[in-house]
C-alpha cells in the first residue's frame, strides 16, 4: 500500500465518523459502487486520475452515482477528493468504507464475531470455498448462496458484507476477505480482534482475564474468538494480527525435540 492511499484511507474514514445518517443502505450503495468502479476500469482510472483536478472527479461521481443518498455521494466524493496510488486501492478503499458503514449501522451486532464464524464454516467446507472462490461462477450466484447459508445465522450486516464480498474477489481469497473485514470492523469500533487456539473450550471467567491481560499488552479492547483444537494438546496459543503467542505444549515439545535433535 502506498503512502497516498494511506493517506487517503485515513482521510476518508474521518469523513464517515463525521457523517450522519449512516445505515445499511448507504454500506449497500457504497459497495455497489465498488464492484461498479470495479468493473469498469476507465470508471476507476477517472476517479484516481491524481492529474485531474478534484472538481472533474467529483463530477464523475456526480454523473455516476448522483442517485445515490445523499450520504453516500458524500463519502463517494471525499473518495473522489483523495490521491490514491493505484485505481485498486480506491476501489477497495470504497469497499473498506462500506464495511465500516455496515459495522457502524447496527452497532448492537456482534459482526466481527459472526464474520468469523463465517470464516470458519467456509474453511470446514472445502466445497463451498471452492464455489465461492472460482472464477467461473456468477458473481450474484455466490452473493446468494452466502445469503442462503446465513439466513437466520447472521446479523443483516454480516450478510451484506459477506454477500457483497465474495461477488467482487479480485484474485482475493474468500478467508482472507472475511478475516480482513473482521478486523475492519473491530477498528471501527476501537477494538482489537484475536483469536485463542485451545484443546478445550474455555469459561468465560477465563476468557475475560484472557482479553484483559492481552488488552494491557497492546493498549486496547481486545475481543477473542476461540476455536477448539485438539492438536493443541494443552495451553493456549493465540493470534493477533501478525503478531503469536505460542504457550502450548505441543510448541514446547516440539522445541524441546529440536533442541534435542540439535
Amino acid at each position: 500500500m502506498g503512502s497516498a492511499t494511506t493517506q487517503a484511507r485515513a482521510a476518508v474514514t474521518a469523513a464517515l465518523d463525521a457523517a450522519t445518517g449512516v445505515d445499511l443502505d448507504v454500506a449497500r450503495e457504497l459497495f455497489a459502487a465498488a464492484r461498479a468502479l470495479g468493473d469498469t476500469p476507465q470508471l476507476s482510472g477517472a476517479l484516481a486520475a491524481a492529474a485531474a483536478p478534484v472538481a472533474a472527479r467529483q463530477k464523475v461521481v456526480a454523473d455516476v452515482f448522483g442517485g445515490s443518498a445523499p450520504v453516500t455521494v458524500t463519502l463517494l466524493n471525499a473518495i473522489a477528493a483523495q490521491r490514491w496510488s493505484s485505481s485498486a486501492d480506491l476501489v477497495e478503499g470504497i469497499e473498506e468504507l462500506a464495511i465500516r458503514a455496515a459495522s457502524i449501522a447496527e452497532p448492537a451486532t456482534d459482526v466481527a464475531g459472526e464474520l468469523f464464524e463465517v470464516s470458519r464454516t467456509v474453511a470446514a467446507n472445502p466445497e463451498l470455498e471452492l464455489a465461492l472462490g472460482s472464477r467461473l461462477g456468477d458473481a450474484a450466484a455466490k452473493g446468494t448462496l452466502i445469503e442462503a447459508l446465513l439466513s437466520g445465522r447472521a446479523g443483516a450486516a454480516t450478510v451484506l458484507i459477506a454477500s457483497s464480498l465474495v461477488r467482487q474477489p479480485r484474485d482475493r481469497r474468500v478467508r482472507a476477505l472475511l478475516t480482513w473485514a473482521k478486523e475492519l470492523v473491530a477498528e471501527q469500533r476501537g477494538r482489537i480482534v484475536g483469536t485463542v487456539y485451545s484443546a478445550v473450550a474455555l469459561s468465560d471467567a477465563q476468557l475475560s482475564r484472557l482479553g484483559a491481560s492481552l488488552g494491557q499488552r497492546y493498549g486496547g479492547q481486545v475481543e477473542l474468538n476461540v476455536v477448539v483444537d485438539p492438536t493443541v494438546v494443552g495451553g493456549l496459543r493465540v493470534e493477533i494480527g501478525d503478531d503469536v503467542i505460542d504457550a502450548t505444549v505441543s510448541s514446547r515439545l516440539g522445541d524441546l525435540r529440536q533442541r534435542l535433535a540439535g
